[in-house]
């Protein structure tokens, strides 16, 4: 069976450079690169084409801040037939946040309930075949289970929306391992650490950057997170990719980290999550799911 793997968030950072070392990892997976518009898939395509003329790619347009752009793309994989891995590569690194065209907090729908309804959508294809299927979710160290409530799921009242969405990304995984791993589908969960990408570059003035990076560098000898480039951030990506799922301990998150000399390497560290509550949260998230699939019975099967 051919071995295919989704990456969202592919156009750039992370995301791209986990396409190009997977491709470096395994020349035959079908890689399907999942981007906002058409014109950042195709140009992100060519550009893993000319250095690895014979993969075979694919790509799919996906907003995952966009409920409907969701289900129009899950249509077209399941038309497709595709999908053995998953990895959420992109996030929005700010405590600010909105509500977007779904009436949803933007920070929580795209770094998290997105990426939730994408795997729901495509369960089917997910769920039940010849060899295990993994989700791995880029979370965070930021995730904090102090940023995260139960009664403000969504962070609407908080200025750490950031924080909690990466922690209920880490509560997510726990659950889907815990009501799938019987059907074949498992779910891990990683941190690629301080990686500079245009959306760290976003934060601060880039001549600042530049002025900073120096001391960046040598922080790393005591820092062994800050992985800085997006090639040594999707460490822990390629890492999992080589594992077999079903010997991986779900309570764990996988940090990329760097070495002061540059050695990369994956350090497994225990999540601090409350299974009760992520329970808990899983039934939100299902409740959530029902009320916003109402208003979109044009793009279900």
């Amino acid at each position: 069976m051919e071995r295919v793997v989704l990456v969202t968030g592919a156009s750039g950072g992370v995301g791209l450079a986990l396409c190009q070392r997977l491709l470096e990892e395994d020349g035959r997976i079908h890689l399907c690169i999942a981007c906002r518009n058409e014109q950042k898939s195709e140009a992100t395509r060519d550009l893993l084409l000319a250095t690895h003329p014979a993969a075979q790619v694919s790509t799919v347009e996906v907003d995952l801040g966009n409920l409907a752009s969701i289900l129009r793309a899950a249509r077209e994989l399941r038309c497709r037939k595709l999908l053995h891995m998953l990895t959420t590569a992109e996030g929005i690194m700010t405590q600010t946040d909105r509500l977007n065209g779904d009436g949803l907090q933007e920070v929580f729908a795209t770094n998290l309930f997105g990426h939730f309804m994408l795997v729901r959508q495509l369960q089917s294809l997910l769920c039940g075949n010849e060899k295990p299927s993994r989700l791995i979710w880029t979370s965070s160290s930021n995730a904090r289970e102090s940023a995260f409530s139960l009664s403000d799921y969504q962070h609407a009242k908080g200025q750490e929306s950031y924080s909690s969405s990466k922690y209920a990304t880490d509560l997510t995984s726990v659950v889907l391992n815990r009501k799938f791993n019987g059907q074949g589908l498992y779910s891990s969960v990683v941190c690629p650490g301080l990686v500079m990408s245009n959306m760290t570059y976003g934060i601060l003035p880039v001549f600042l950057w530049k002025l900073l990076m120096p001391i960046m560098w040598l922080i790393r000898f005591v820092a062994k997170t800050y992985t800085l480039t997006p090639y040594n951030g999707a460490e822990a990506h390629v890492w999992l990719f080589k594992q077999k799922p079903e010997y991986l301990d779900s309570l764990v998150k996988y940090h990329s980290c760097t070495s002061g000399l540059g050695k990369c390497y994956v350090e497994p560290r225990k999540m601090d999550v409350d299974e009760e509550i992520a329970e808990k949260f899983y039934q939100k998230l299902l409740e959530l799911e029902e009320q916003t699939l109402e208003k979109y019975h044009d793009l279900l099967d």
